[in-house]
């Protein structure tokens, strides 16, 4: 029986190299997509002696053509962190409009069933909590975070204008924090932020008082979700995440306390503008209609998180991607 054949765009980056490593597991052929502008052929690297693993270059915002059948589709590329897509925002609307618009067709001539890669930034800074997916959000359009909150609202309506007006088979899930191995030692976010610093014997970066809140999931639990949601039936969006909440102080000391670097610290700064002051899932609808809730316990999922960043930080010194900072030796 021939392998069902499935194109992840984003392919390169965080989220997009586990789940190539999924469906691999199980038994797919997968065609990664990246243009590298932020995923890393680093990620994937391990897959390029894999008969059923190919990669193609190319940036989705222009034609995409993947010959032969596809049953799935799953569009992961953008930039996902705050120091990206304030670098590159231009980038950052054109994968969400014309990159989706572009894969959604390609979806439509195949019949393949069609997954988007939505986010909790839907949400925006939200009024109600925690989030469920009949909340409309509280979103800056025109703010700093807008280019990347407006692209992920857009691809959900136009992936729904698909699947109502085109009868196409789509899939919507709206993810929360998540972490694990593969994050980009720079990527500005939360977690790799914290665990670089941490490891660097540097201060680690509060916004505010560090009384906003976020709700982190281990990747392997993320993608298990996604797998799930992509061979349901449900084509509302569904969230996906931990809502295991914590203040981003607490956290900033869990971290710490991992790392053991007596010269980390936490820091201050100002809060950046249309930051959420909260953010955790309501997972009521993946619980009912996948079966799913997340297995890995922060404490774990850390620990798993830490062996890589011990690994990637220093390499990251060596390289020149990050500067030593008072840099000790974590082995």
């Amino acid at each position: 029986m021939a392998r069902k054949r499935v194109l992840i765009t984003g392919a390169a980056g965080f989220l997009g190299s586990h789940l190539s490593d999924r469906f691999l597991a199980e038994g797919y052929h997968v065609i990664g997509m990246d243009n590298l502008i932020t995923g890393d052929l680093k990620n994937i690297e391990h897959l390029f002696g894999n008969e059923h693993f190919e990669f193609s270059h190319h940036d989705v915002s222009k034609f995409v053509h993947v010959p032969g059948q596809l049953d799935y589709i799953l569009h992961f590329a953008s930039p996902a962190s705050p120091i990206d897509y304030l670098k590159l925002p231009i980038q950052t609307l054109k994968v969400g409009s014309l990159g989706t618009h572009n894969l959604l067709g390609l979806a439509k001539e195949k019949k393949a069933r069609f997954l988007i890669a939505s986010t909790s930034e839907v949400y925006g800074d939200p009024l109600i909590h925690p989030q469920t997916e009949d909340y409309w959000g509280n979103v800056n359009p025109i703010g700093p975070r807008g280019v990347y909150d407006e692209a992920k609202r857009f691809q959900e309506a136009i992936t729904m204008a698909y699947h109502t007006y085109h009868g196409l088979e789509t899939r919507i899930v709206r993810i929360f924090n998540t972490y694990g191995p593969r994050m980009r030692v720079n990527d500005g976010r939360v977690l790799p932020a914290f665990f670089s610093q941490a490891i660097r014997g540097m201060g680690l970066t509060v916004f505010g008082d560090g009384s906003q809140t976020r709700a982190f999931c281990y990747v392997d639990d993320l993608v298990e979700g996604i797998y799930r949601l992509l061979l349901s039936d449900e084509t509302q969006p569904v969230n996906v995440g931990n809502p295991s909440e914590i203040t981003i102080g607490e956290f900033a000391k869990e971290v710490l306390d991992l790392v053991d670097n007596p010269e980390a610290h936490i820091v201050h700064r100002d809060l950046p503008k249309d930051d959420p002051k909260v953010r955790q899932p309501d997972i009521t609808r993946a619980k009912n209609i996948l079966g799913w809730e997340p297995k890995i316990s922060r404490e774990e999922g850390l620990k798993r998180t830490y062996e890589y960043f011990k690994i990637a930080v220093p390499a990251a010194i060596e390289s020149g991607e990050l500067e030593p900072r008072a840099f000790a030796k974590t082995s």
